[in-house]
């Protein structure tokens, strides 16, 4: 379990410090990522604010971020609650971790920018857990358009 929560914390210090090209390797080959909201999670709608199938489309996003997108450079801070770790009787484990998102933006200003649940099934690949599946859930449904970085 105490690896479990190594890969959940790693993976939001490397967020916070911009080392974005790596995300996709917090994910198995055909993990999932899916931003979506308290209410769409509350009410089955399964497709959400932001959606990657696999470490290519991840990959790709990074990329796209990098050469492509034009936005005000800013910086993210994870808080995380304690996670909840269950082992399922399939060989993967379900996790939840609450946590607090604050982006701080290049003229200094800070702000509450997300708030919500990660609900993770994670896989044990070669000796090393990895998402199988991360939805991030966030509480509103008021979004900033501006969602680049991974959360």
């Amino acid at each position: 379990m105490e690896e479990i929560e190594e890969l959940i914390i790693a993976y939001a210090h490397d967020i916070d410090d911009s080392k974005l090209v790596g995300w996709p390797e917090y994910f198995t080959e055909d993990g999932t990522y899916t931003v979506l909201t308290r209410e769409n999670l509350a009410q089955g709608l399964p497709m959400g604010i932001m959606y990657c199938q696999g470490r290519g489309m991840m990959a790709d996003r990074i990329k796209a971020m990098q050469t492509a997108n034009i936005f005000e450079a800013h910086t993210y801070c994870h808080l995380l609650g304690r996670s909840q770790i269950s082992a399922g009787s399939d060989g993967r484990y379900s996790a939840r971790t609450n946590f607090n998102i604050t982006r701080t933006m290049q003229d200094g200003a800070s702000e509450m920018f997300a708030v919500g649940k990660y609900l993770d099934v994670i896989e044990i690949q070669n000796g090393r857990p990895l998402f199988k599946d991360r939805k991030v859930v966030l509480e509103s449904r008021r979004v900033d358009i501006l969602l680049v970085y991974p959360l």
